[in-house]
């Protein structure tokens, strides 16, 4: 692998917390949305190769939906686990904390993206 810089997360995190916050969205959303936002960006970092993935925030009724675009075209793989693994837990992780997440191929790479939704949305 390529020796990249990592990305800003402080700056990826603030914005969506700030956005967030500001559509009255509940803190334990907010944190679910953090955790799993850096988690597509540490992995577009790691395994997409990509110093400065393009993260996209949409706020759409009570909809979120958060977009990493990295340059590699191999999807993400959810694999089993090992109890014993220090790696490989971040897609799980992401389907945990939202309510569905996928992927979809780019003509230069993927884009990965979850959704969270607030109580009351369809």
């Amino acid at each position: 692998m390529r020796n990249l810089n990592s990305p800003s997360l402080t700056l990826s995190r603030d914005a969506l917390r700030d956005g967030m916050t500001s559509a009255g969205w509940p803190p334990s959303l907010i944190a679910d949305a953090e955790l799993a936002m850096v988690e597509l960006i540490v992995n577009a970092w790691r395994h997409g190769e990509t110093a400065s993935p393009v993260i996209l925030i949409h706020h759409r009724a009570n909809t979120l939906r958060v977009a990493v675009s990295d340059r590699s075209p191999l999807p993400p793989e959810l694999g089993p686990l090992s109890l014993l693994s220090e790696t490989g837990r971040g897609l799980q992780l992401v389907a945990g904390l939202t309510h569905r997440w996928g992927v979809d191929p780019q003509h230069l790479g993927k884009t990965v993206w979850f959704e969270l939704q607030q109580d009351g949305a369809a």
